[in-house]
């Protein structure tokens, strides 16, 4: 967002900014009277420099332009832990208490950086890990890797097939916290594909996958084959 400065210069409205054809007239008759007065070049170097004060102090707009926000820096602890569970090429996306439960925990992937050939909106990542510090140690508490897993299992509405690739949407709530959306990658035409919620449900204290409706929590399943996968 770009803000277009205004000059105060008090040569903003003045004769600088006037019509050709009348700056024109006033030195022709002053030809034809065959005189230059004395306060009439006193006034014209007052204007002049008037004039070269104002172009020279008026600010660009360029310069005005509202710089973003810089992002938190990541704490050295919380990206080697990220690195630890994701390798090297992980980036950290998020981290504080985002499940609003007083520990602190990070959001990491691996992301698919942005080519002519892949030009997809939103975040695309291979996988993904919410990792929380319970008494001193980083734990997984959850993973989105080719399904959608926690401790105890797979998520409910995880595909049966293993997916590649998965566009990641989060945000986060005061209330509810960090709220994810994962929607698995079928080639380029993805629109019709639903995105599967998932959010830390505080009764169960770990994260689950939410109903078609975002609403009620899934439960997850140890096998694979038993969990609620279809996709409409």
């Amino acid at each position: 967002m770009e803000k277009i400065a205004t000059s105060e210069c008090s040569c903003a409205n003045g004769a600088g900014n006037a019509p050709s054809f009348i700056r024109k007239g006033v030195a022709v008759a002053a030809v034809r009277a065959g005189r230059f007065p004395l306060y009439f070049f006193a006034g014209a170097l007052s204007l002049s420099a008037s004039l070269v004060g104002c172009g020279t102090d008026a600010p660009k707009p360029a310069a005005q332009a509202e710089t973003k926000p810089a992002e938190p820096v990541v704490p050295e602890e919380i990206e080697a832990a990220a690195k630890s569970v994701l390798g090297s090429e992980s980036q950290v996306l998020a981290f504080g208490d985002l499940a609003k439960n007083g520990n602190q925990a990070f959001l990491a992937a691996n992301v698919v950086p942005k080519t002519p050939t892949n030009n997809l909106p939103g975040t695309i990542i291979t996988r993904a890990v919410v990792v929380e510090n319970d008494d001193g140690k980083w734990a997984e508490v959850l993973r989105c890797d080719e399904h959608l897993k926690n401790q105890k299992g797979f998520l409910g509405l995880t595909p049966l097939t293993a997916v590649t690739g998965w566009r990641l949407q989060f945000e986060q709530n005061d209330e509810k916290g960090l709220q994810l959306y994962f929607t698995p990658l079928k080639g380029t035409n993805d629109s019709h594909v639903l995105p599967i919620g998932v959010r830390w449900n505080p009764a169960t204290k770990r994260y689950q996958s939410l109903d078609r409706a975002y609403e009620h929590f899934l439960l997850e399943s140890p096998s694979l084959q038993d969990a609620r996968s279809v996709l409409k």
